[in-house]
């Protein structure tokens, strides 16, 4: 690629790719496919093995042959690869100031007998995805209000009796009562942190690149948009979003957030022909008030 090299290299799966090219439709053009994988070092048997296994779990439909044809995501396979909008809006607007904490600690605490074992998996995994830190066996504290996304799994799979919530402004685990000591007892920020410095890592130099005043070509610029869409959702889906009273000063997260957004729309500007549209738009527009 052209401008300054490229010290950051982004592990992509061949099946990370092929969601990262879902267009608003569902459809995948697989000629684009197979160009942006190849710039990304994958060969077309690793595609075409990928595809196959794509289509025989029902995740996507296949019409046509070769670099002509056409995948289609299936209904359920749209829904799990759609971007949480929400989340995603609620960690800019923590970067902006806009959701002070109100000193609360939500608690959720279950008994779902082993009868219902896949109900209890599935209500714990929900938990943890929405930010949720273990307390002790079967209670899980989280910093945001999460109440009615709670409510709704338990009915959802039908334990709500057995789901227990409540708010605390005293809590303490062992002789920790301060909100950052337990904030740091009990999330791994270090690795969270971590992931954040890895992708500002892989910015950096992308933006570099984008600001040299080089010419690039649509592949190029595609390539740029799944590496960044790929690095963030790395670093965002394990993080529970604290709030910024509980983390330490300066975070990571912030910064690489604001870089983003920076390169989304230099990126945006050199993208004359909207090819990395869909990678970054959504995003971009979360990232402004």
């Amino acid at each position: 690629m052209p401008g300054t090299p490229d010290t950051g290299r982004v592990e992509i799966p061949t099946r990370t790719l092929v969601h990262a090219l879902v267009r608003g439709d569902g459809s995948v053009d697989t000629g684009e496919l197979y160009t942006v994988a190849g710039a990304l070092g994958m060969s077309d048997q690793q595609v075409r093995l990928c595809v196959k296994r794509l289509v025989a779990e029902g995740r996507f439909t296949h019409e046509g042959r070769g670099r002509k044809a056409v995948l289609r995501a299936t209904e359920d396979a749209r829904r799990t690869l759609e971007p949480n909008v929400e989340f995603i809006r609620h960690a800019f607007r923590q970067d902006r100031g806009e959701v002070p904490w109100d000193g609360a600690w939500r608690l959720v605490a279950f008994a779902i007998p082993e009868s219902a074992r896949s109900a209890r998996d599935a209500l714990r995994d929900t938990i943890v995805w929405l930010g949720g830190a273990a307390v002790h066996g079967g209670l899980y504290a989280c910093a945001n209000d999460w109440t009615e996304l709670i409510s709704a799994e338990a009915h959802r799979l039908g334990v709500s009796a057995a789901v227990t919530q409540l708010t605390s402004r005293d809590l303490r685990i062992g002789t920790i009562d301060q909100p950052r000591a337990l904030a740091a007892k009990l999330w791994p920020l270090d690795e969270i942190a971590g992931r954040y410095t890895r992708l500002l890592e892989i910015v950096r130099p992308r933006l570099t690149r984008l600001e040299s005043g080089a010419d690039f070509t649509d592949v190029e610029l595609l390539t740029i948009g799944v590496e960044l869409g790929v690095e963030f959702t790395r670093a965002i889906e394990p993080d529970p979003l604290l709030p910024p009273e509980l983390l330490p000063t300066p975070w990571p997260g912030r910064q690489a957030r604001t870089l983003l957004t920076q390169t989304w729309s230099t990126l945006s500007e050199q993208d004359q022909t909207n090819t990395t549209n869909r990678l970054y738009r959504l995003y971009e527009n979360l990232s402004h008030p």
